[in-house]
């Protein structure tokens, strides 16, 4: 069974540059009270996981993360 994709928002601190993130084609990013906020859909967990380790490289700092209803 193929899982369904989800979308998730992430909450980071400080504004990173959009065009980081460019590989991940679903995902938009806004900025609000000087934090960053990704809007990622992702297709599994994995895919999360890649782009929490790539925000990682980044040394950007997570302050939150939280999977949205679909």
């Amino acid at each position: 069974m193929a899982a369904e994709a989800q979308t998730y928002q992430i909450r980071a601190q400080g504004q990173l540059d959009a065009a980081r993130l460019a590989r991940y084609a679903a995902v938009s990013v806004c900025y609000v009270n000087g934090e960053t906020v990704i809007t990622a859909v992702l297709p599994d967990q994995s895919a999360l996981y890649g782009l929490i380790n790539r925000l990682r490289d980044l040394g950007v700092t997570l302050i939150a993360l939280q999977r949205e209803e679909n």
